[in-house]
């Protein structure tokens, strides 16, 4: 039982970490990539020279404590089927968010902060930008789902799969 009780507890340190990045999500989307993104190559003075921003930093620390948290909420949760099943749903959902996340969006975002030397033309730049931002908010809608699964097992009593057989 004492597992199950850790279980709860992984639970809601992953719901509090998929939160922080829900956050960055939003934050991103409303904040900071409007402005990136709105007149490429000139707007990319955001990320660049001495005091350009770099979100990066943010990225590169939630992403490995939520990988980490998902995992250990795995191994806590894993003798309850019904726990079991939604940790892997959201695992899922986050798993193949990074992998279009590492093929398109990181990819485009390096050659956004690199469109000064490019030979494009601003207007190809800004509709560029504004395919990405569309892009990324239905990523962001997906990773906004993806916490739902996490949520469930926190509204229901907690039953371990084998005392229900007994």
């Amino acid at each position: 039982m004492a597992t199950l009780r850790l279980g709860t507890y992984s639970l809601f340190l992953t719901v509090i970490v998929w939160g922080t990045l829900l956050g960055g999500i939003a934050y991103s989307h409303l904040v900071y990539f409007p402005v990136y993104l709105s007149a490429l190559p000139d707007s990319a003075v955001v990320v660049t020279g001495p005091y350009g921003l770099h979100e990066s930093r943010f990225w590169m620390t939630v992403h490995p404590l939520l990988i980490l948290s998902l995992i250990v909420a795995l191994v806590l949760n894993w003798k309850s089927k019904s726990r079991r099943k939604l940790i892997l749903i959201t695992l899922g959902v986050y798993i193949l968010v990074l992998v279009v996340t590492q093929i398109y969006f990181l990819p485009e975002l390096r050659a956004f902060e690199q469109s000064p030397e490019s030979k494009l033309s601003p207007s190809e730049w800004v509709a560029r930008g504004q395919r990405w931002q569309r892009l990324s908010w239905t990523r962001g809608v997906v990773m906004y789902a993806g916490i739902l699964p996490l949520l469930l097992p926190l509204t229901k009593p907690v039953i371990a799969d084998a005392h229900r057989r007994s």
